[in-house]
């Protein structure tokens, strides 16, 4: 059985992330035992974009069902047994801001390293629209 109705399921979080409670509710999980490994990725605005130039912020904006179906799809993953996934509120983001949290539980780094870096790059592609803002 597997606990699809987390709290931290594309939720949105002005607040900033906390990578501290989402692994401390990922170890209350049922599965918990069966974990191996509990992975996470906290992104933040870089000051530099990766064409060099200087980023000022960036405007985001996220689709919480495609992040939901995200979440499902990365549970369906060899050796996944939950999946944890803030995002900020859609807004201008500043430098430095936390733009989404992932936490990924499963078995063994050979199944959780790669569906912690399939998550991130799906809500990249398909969860989320960014445009950067560039100082002038």
């Amino acid at each position: 059985m597997r606990n699809d109705d987390r709290p931290h399921l594309g939720s949105e979080r002005e607040d900033g992330m906390n990578i501290g409670d989402m692994i401390q509710k990922m170890k209350q999980h049922p599965f918990y035992p069966d974990m191996g490994m509990i992975a996470s990725h906290l992104g933040v605005v870089r000051a530099t974009s990766l064409s060099g130039k200087r980023v000022n912020a960036i405007e985001i904006e996220f689709d919480g069902e495609e992040i939901r179906k995200i979440a499902d799809e990365t549970r369906k993953m060899p050796g996944v047994i939950d999946v944890m996934i803030e995002t900020a509120v859609s807004r201008r983001l500043a430098v430095g801001d936390e733009i989404m949290a992932v936490v990924v539980g499963g078995d063994t780094r050979e199944h959780v390293f790669p569906a912690l870096i399939d998550t991130v790059d799906r809500i990249k592609k398909r969860g989320a629209r960014k445009q950067e803002i560039f100082t002038i």
